[in-house]
């Protein structure tokens, strides 16, 4: 594949180690993830994505005024969010990455329930399209470690970009690709730290659990070789013992922060996973010579010294993990942290507890739980989530269904215009799902509907035509409606698209420029 000038002056990533236990790491203690203060990321995002733009050299269509059609920062009125009056469409808002005709026709027809059972079941859904254009356009997905190793670095993680922010976009299995963002956020691993090995991560973790049970899901991450290694597990060894996973384990993939631990459960911990490693480029391993063999108490249980054998330590850490999978606050934590991604910032607390009786009934059974959570009440009452830059960006894409040779410019350059690029967030934390930490991105955001609406050439082409099937203002603005907004766009929006539309003669200059204007609404920008 080739690549772009834009492609070619992209940051790099440093070669991988030839050390048989895997990349290098980079120290961490419980202090530095916290050293990124929230008050000040969204503008160093924003400044940098500003600052590199000239230098990129980003074409771009004709220049439209954001004040002439009223672009007004902030959430959409009652009013509009009032006006997405079908229970099925607004379902549709809430587990797709973006409202298509299909779609929407897809939910009207099964109903409420018949498609959240539809999306729930994303194995069974034919996707076949979208797989073939990943297996053609990225076959290192697919690869074994040993063979990704000897790759490019910076071609391995575009790889795994453009084939997420693809996937995202036009995959069929929308509710699955929400969760699968959800799940990378929650066990959030940086491949700059890790390279090849997020890779295997996003396959054999996050992908073939994302809709499966939540304590198999912990399993699988607490045997990954891309966090042991983000989170130094792999260096550590008995008498040196490295807490940085034990500690996020608890604040961040179970417990939650305020879950009841202590530091001296965080020593246990991280005792009881000592000698976990790497073997080889990218396969578990655990190393008997590394393991603290002497008895431990975390959160009130004992484990007695082990025998000096494998077998006996290594189940160490997976009585952890079964404790910890099965402890009420993790199924409170887990709980609140999906109702925040599916429905509201401000996770009602009769409605935690409730998703989180369903999680210990079911062994944390993750369709089970969105079922709890997306009931027809539950939805209707939400009020709008403001879309975060990568899910701005694929609803953008499915909106005007263009024509994909690739997808580079977009994961790329685009995504790092508007400060989201998928798995480069660098703390365990995940990127975070907020109106705060988000809001300063306006001006990007309305580039980017420009820039996409005005692609003619190349890899992505948008065509208008069928924009265009009644060729007059009330009749295209009536296909935006219908196409973006699974017609329900608000009648204030609406107005003024109409109006812009009527101010001079129809041309295909003019439609591109009115569906910018559709991508760059205040409504657009919420679901």
């Amino acid at each position: 594949m080739l690549l772009t000038e834009t492609e070619r002056d992209a940051p790099e990533i440093s070669a991988p180690s030839a050390e048989p236990l895997g990349p290098p790491t980079r120290v961490r203690n419980g202090a530095t993830r916290r050293r990124f203060l929230f008050g000040g990321a969204a503008a160093a995002v924003g400044t940098a994505a500003f600052a590199i733009a000239p230098r990129l050299g980003v074409p771009r269509g004709p220049t439209i005024d954001p004040m002439l059609p009223g672009f007004e920062p902030g959430p959409p009125p009652l009013d509009e969010v009032e006006a997405w009056g079908s229970p099925e469409i607004r379902l549709a808002r809430r587990i797709t990455m973006g409202l298509t005709p299909e779609e929407a026709q897809l939910a009207r027809s099964r109903g409420f329930s018949g498609y959240l059972d539809y999306h729930l079941s994303a194995a069974t859904i034919n996707d076949s399209a979208t797989e073939a254009f990943v297996a053609t356009n990225y076959p290192q997905l697919v690869m074994a470690g040993t063979d990704l190793y000897l790759l490019e670095d910076n071609l391995v993680l575009r790889q795994l970009q453009e084939a997420t922010l693809f996937r995202a976009a036009f995959s069929k299995r929308q509710l699955y690709e929400r969760m699968v963002e959800f799940w990378t956020d929650h066990f959030n691993i940086s491949m700059r730290d890790v390279k090849y090995l997020k890779t295997l991560d996003d396959r054999d973790v996050i992908r073939k659990h994302a809709l499966g049970n939540f304590p198999d899901m912990l399993r699988a991450s607490a045997h990954s070789t891309a966090m042991l290694t983000y989170l130094d597990n792999n260096t550590s060894r008995f008498p040196r013992i490295n807490e940085n996973y034990a500690r996020e384990l608890m604040e961040l993939h179970t417990l939650g922060v305020d879950g009841g631990y202590t530091q001296a459960d965080v020593v246990a911990v991280a005792r009881c996973f000592s000698g976990w490693t790497i073997r080889g480029r990218g396969d578990f391993s655990f190393d008997p010579t590394g393991h603290d063999f002497g008895a431990k108490t975390f959160l009130g249980q004992n484990i007695p010294a082990a025998p000096g054998t494998g077998a006996a330590a290594i189940n160490e850490g997976e009585k952890v993990l079964d404790y910890l999978a099965a402890h009420p606050n993790t199924a409170r934590y887990i709980s609140s942290k999906m109702i925040h991604w599916l429905l509201r910032y401000d996770p009602p607390e009769t409605l935690v507890s409730s998703v989180a009786a369903v999680y210990r009934q079911t062994n944390g059974n993750i369709p089970a739980m969105i079922r709890a959570i997306l009931t027809p009440a539950n939805v209707a009452a939400a009020p709008a989530k403001h879309k975060r830059p990568f899910h701005f960006a694929a609803s953008a894409l499915r909106a005007v269904n263009p024509t994909v040779r690739s997808i580079a410019a977009f994961s790329n350059t685009r995504l790092q215009l508007l400060g989201q690029q998928s798995f480069i967030w660098e703390t365990p934390d995940g990127y975070p799902d907020s109106v705060q930490f988000w809001s300063g991105l306006v001006m990007q955001r309305w580039n980017f509907g420009d820039y996409l609406a005005n692609l003619t050439t190349g890899d992505v082409i948008v065509d208008i035509a069928p924009f265009r099937a009644v060729d007059t203002p009330e009749g295209i603005t009536s296909a935006i409606s219908t196409t973006m907004f699974g017609g329900e766009l608000p009648a204030k929006t609406r107005d003024r698209i109409k109006s812009y539309l009527s101010a001079t003669a129809i041309s295909n200059t003019r439609v591109r420029e009115a569906v910018a204007l559709a991508i760059n609404s205040t409504t657009f920008q919420w679901y």
